[in-house]
């Protein structure tokens, strides 16, 4: 059965106001909470940036059967992979065992503030790879040391784990990571509906490795007003339409207001389904369940409505969306 997530989307709401969705979202019924890992806002306009680990760390005592993950952090430049085994574990003993780490490549957006050179894609995924070995060994509760490529890691150890280890989810794009990633992650993340990329990910599994999942997000705009939705979905989702190639590469909000400058409210429109018609934003995600994926995070844009969308059309999305997904 296809399971439904809310997200918690760090650069358009403060940490206060995002404790109080991720309760009211656990109360209509989503399957699980994710949240994004930034440190900057794609656009000024959005106008916030907490700390996804803090933030994590307050909704796990604020809710209490809802499954909870980052989507993504990115542990190559920014954190150190020892430092995210240490706070994937504390989260998963936080939780109660409903964490899952969501790792990815990352973006020059949130990485550059160390003020270290932004790798090419194919080194960072070099990088990514040899962070996931580290923090795999490390969530085992083992000492680790270690001399690699790109990362030291010199005796070290976490002391607090959950009773099952957190598993970990990589975000890939194409036949290549699929390839890299497959036999070190437990399951698959993606922001689009790829069959291929199901598939693939499947095919590259090692014969003995567990039931993976596969975790995709999709954005959505509802509003009872559909100009009102559209024209927020403008304002806060128009660097969307550039696509992760480009948007993995750009360093400051200015660049993204630059790259999105002639980005129209119609081209947003046409990307995210937006206003008060809950069947269309089923179709949207049905692409996905299509595609193999078993999660679907939901985004809702912006900060402005979030309440009323969790309030009164969370719930009814949500029967609409279970109807129409295969059991």
């Amino acid at each position: 059965m296809t399971r439904f997530g809310y997200t918690l989307m760090t650069e358009q709401s403060g940490p206060r106001e995002l404790v109080g969705y991720a309760a009211d979202a656990e109360r209509r019924g989503f399957d699980l909470l994710v949240s994004s890992d930034h440190y900057f806002p794609w656009l000024d306009s959005q106008g916030h940036a907490p700390n996804a680990w803090t933030l994590l760390g307050a909704v796990a005592q604020a809710t209490s059967d809802v499954e909870l993950m980052t989507y993504v952090t990115c542990p190559i430049l920014r954190y150190h992979p020892a430092v995210v085994a240490q706070q994937a574990a504390t989260l998963g003993v936080l939780s109660g065992g409903r964490f899952l780490l969501n790792l990815g490549a990352g973006e020059n957006l949130n990485e550059h503030v160390v003020g270290e050179r932004w790798p090419a894609v194919g080194e960072r995924h070099e990088m990514l790879e040899e962070a996931v070995e580290i923090i795999r060994d490390l969530l085992t509760g083992e000492r680790v040391t270690l001399e690699g490529s790109y990362y030291r890691v010199d005796s070290a150890r976490v002391w607090d784990l959950p009773d099952d280890p957190v598993e970990i989810g990589v975000a890939v794009s194409g036949s290549q990571s699929v390839s890299r990633f497959a036999p070190l992650a437990d399951h698959l993340v993606a922001v689009e509906p790829d069959a291929d990329l199901v598939r693939g990910w499947a095919e590259a599994r090692p014969a003995d490795a567990g039931p993976s999942r596969t975790i995709g997000q999709v954005p959505i705009c509802w509003d009872p007003d559909r100009d009102a939705a559209v024209a927020r979905a403008y304002d806060q989702f128009r660097w969307f339409a550039g696509g992760w190639h480009v948007n993995a590469d750009l360093p400051t909000t200015e660049a993204f207001e630059a790259a999105s400058q002639f980005v129209r409210p119609e081209d947003v429109a046409e990307q995210i389904p937006c206003g008060p018609d809950l069947d269309q934003i089923v179709e949207t995600v049905s692409a996905y369940w299509e595609a193999g994926f078993t999660d679907v995070a939901l985004v809702q844009v912006g900060d402005e409505g979030q309440q009323r969308f969790l309030d009164e059309a969370a719930g009814p999305l949500l029967e609409r969306l279970r109807a129409a997904a295969p059991a």
